[in-house]
């Protein structure tokens, strides 16, 4: 007995000699196993073996290596062994798994003879030990042998000792090849970054990230979502987008890892994603990122969405470069925001200056025609009727064009603005010649974005009652809340029915329905013959300062 014992032992020594060679020769992970695997059956006499890398997360698991499966279980690619659980799975995943076990029947050799899917070469049984390295476990190592129904202590003592050489080689390549990938993408982010800082364009910004992530680290699924008002936007998409467009708009109260995302500011990962990207309209991913994008203090929100298809196919070191990407994003998103800005402000100076130089040259000669024209037609004798007439119609021209001159003045520069949007309506209103009646509730100052499109809007609604409603009064309800601003701009007039409009209407609604569109609002109008008419602005916002 003694002489047999030392045998073992002598013999155990080669096997895990012969292993620790293997497993030292390679950085491969699929690879190293198949080899060692192959190895481990040929110095044990064992016949068949297979590899399980399993994740913590109930059902997912990848079928990494085997040797010299039966028909059984090789057919179709391994289908039998890449699809469904076991219990050897099912243990490791309860905890149950955390030393070498018989397995008294194997649930997929049963399957095979109960489905009639081939030969099993009379493997019934197999032997089941936890891939690990003393701390974290990796997987499964399974071995068999036919007719074989047993593992002796000795045996799996021995298979336990191999499948920590296995665990810790694996934890040891994963690491390595972790840092190595960690190098590469630094390398490629670093390309990405200088592409970025390149762009300048907001409007294309989204297609030509999209774009060139796509090329560089060859994720097969790339979106880019913004936000406007209340709902994020598909801007680009490497994939084909099947949702009707109406649907593109995805509502924040829809997609939970979105809001997350945002509120939490960091990227969040979601295994089994095929649901939510079919939600999204795309092809079912497993597994998925949602990447935080946050400019200038939360004014430009939006998210990556990139999506793998392994249920695994995002490392830490991926998850670190889209961190970096997330945060190069929303500083170049923040310059162009400042770029754009400062554009606004420019084309602000220059339409002061313009009309400055309007009221200065042109508007001053308008005047003094009108003068002119006056003073030759009093210096006319009576009986000059034709040459009266050419100067009545003269001095007519010259009050009608100095009305219009005064006008665009006033939307090129509006006088008051600065008191607010009420005095300014007011104001613009009694130019026209209109009364206008104001209500006025919890109103806050509003971003420029914000003012300048409400000036504009009740500037065209002002117009359309003075050329079509054939009515001088109209009233203005402005309403804000903590994160809604309503505006109300009625009229007594005449009235249209809004399935008819003619098509002066239709031009200045068109107008007004896209200026609030264009800053995430909504636009109504309600009108009949002889009831006048009534047009509601809905905008959405965020309230950022104290009541004035």
């Amino acid at each position: 007995m003694k002489v047999l014992n030392e045998k073992l032992k002598k013999d155990d020594l080669r096997v895990l000699k012969v292993i620790a060679e293997t497993l030292n020769r390679s950085y491969e992970l699929e690879g190293m196993l198949r080899s060692v695997l192959s190895k481990l059956l040929k110095v044990t006499n064992l016949n068949t073996g297979w590899i399980f890398l399993v994740n913590d997360k109930k059902p997912h698991y990848t079928f990494m290596a085997s040797h010299n499966l039966p028909p059984a279980l090789s057919w179709g690619n391994y289908e039998p062994m890449c699809k469904g659980t076991c219990y050897c799975l099912n243990n490791y995943w309860d905890g149950k798994l955390v030393k070498p076990v018989n397995i008294i029947e194997c649930k997929r050799l049963r399957n095979a003879v109960m489905y009639d899917w081939g030969d099993t070469n009379a493997i019934t049984h197999h032997a089941t030990v936890p891939l690990s390295d003393g701390e974290e476990q990796f997987g499964i190592l399974n071995v068999a042998a036919p007719n074989k129904q047993y593992f002796s202590d000795e045996e799996l003592t021995l298979l336990e000792s191999v499948a920590y050489q296995i665990g810790t080689a694996v934890k040891r390549t994963r690491l390595y090849n972790s840092q190595k990938k960690r190098a590469e993408n630094l390398v490629l982010l670093d390309e990405v970054v200088r592409f970025i800082s390149g762009l300048s364009d907001i409007s294309t910004f989204p297609k030509e990230v999209v774009n060139k992530l796509h090329h560089v680290f060859q994720w097969p699924f790339i979106a880019f979502y913004l936000k406007e008002g209340n709902t994020f936007k598909l801007r680009a998409s490497n994939q084909t987008h099947k949702m009707h467009r109406e649907d593109e708009m995805v509502r924040n109260n829809l997609y939970h890892d979105i809001r997350k995302a945002l509120s939490k500011k960091k990227i969040i990962k979601i295994i089994d994603a095929s649901s939510k990207m079919r939600s999204l309209g795309f092809p079912e991913y497993p597994s998925s990122l949602t990447v935080p994008i946050i400019a200038l203090r939360e004014e430009k929100q939006g998210v990556l969405v990139v999506a793998g298809e392994t249920y695994h196919s995002f490392s830490e070191s991926d998850l670190e470069v889209l961190k970096l990407l997330s945060d190069h994003i929303s500083l170049a998103l923040e310059g162009m925001l400042v770029n754009e800005k400062r554009q606004k402000m420019l084309v602000l100076e220059e339409r002061n200056r313009l009309a400055r130089d309007l009221h200065d040259s042109v508007n001053q000669k308008l005047f003094s025609l009108s003068l002119t024209s006056r003073g030759v037609k009093e210096m006319l004798r009576e009986e000059n009727r034709e040459l009266l007439y050419a100067m009545d119609r003269m001095q007519e021209l010259a009050q009608n064009a100095l009305a219009e001159m005064k006008s665009l003045i006033w939307q090129l520069r509006p006088e008051g603005l600065e008191g607010g949007l009420m005095i300014a309506w007011k104001n613009y209103g009694r130019k026209l010649g209109l009364s206008v009646t104001d209500s006025v509730h919890g109103v806050y100052n509003f971003p420029t974005e914000i003012e300048e499109t409400l000036w504009r809007i009740g500037q065209e609604a002002l117009n359309n009652v003075k050329k079509h409603a054939k009515t001088d009064e109209v009233s203005i309800n402005l309403q804000s809340t903590d994160n809604t601003i309503l505006l109300k701009i009625s009229d007594q007039g005449i009235g249209f029915d809004p399935d008819k409009q003619e098509r002066q209407w239709s031009l200045g609604l068109n107008t007004m329905r896209e200026r609030s569109e264009i800053i995430g609002g909504v636009f109504f109008i309600q009108s009949n013959i002889d009831k006048g008419t009534t047009i509601t602005v809905k905008i959405p916002w965020r309230k950022s300062g104290e009541s004035p």
